[in-house]
């Protein structure tokens, strides 16, 4: 099976592990020199109705990738894996 960086963006990732939903893939962690995946980055859930942004993100190392289907992928995530969002600046 072929898979283009942009269709990973459409596949939900769920945690083999205690079959929690994730989310979706945001986006996608590339090392450069040799083009390897090194890992997926999918968004924290929602703040309060999602007023107040987001948690932090799900940073999932390519190793704990189990199987990628059609428009899942099975991830075992065990430990912590999270990443603290960028903050954003202001206007300068």
């Amino acid at each position: 099976m072929q898979c283009r960086i942009a269709d990973f963006r459409c596949k939900e990732v769920i945690n083999v592990c205690d079959g929690n939903r994730l989310g979706f893939v945001e986006d996608v962690l590339v090392e450069l020199p040799c083009g390897k995946i090194v890992a997926i980055i999918v968004p924290g859930p929602c703040r309060y109705l999602g007023f107040f942004g987001r948690e932090i993100d799900f940073v999932i190392p390519w190793d704990c990738i189990v199987k990628i289907g059609e428009d899942i992928i099975l991830a075992e995530v065990k430990g912590e894996h999270k990443k603290v969002r960028k903050e954003r600046g202001g206007w300068a």
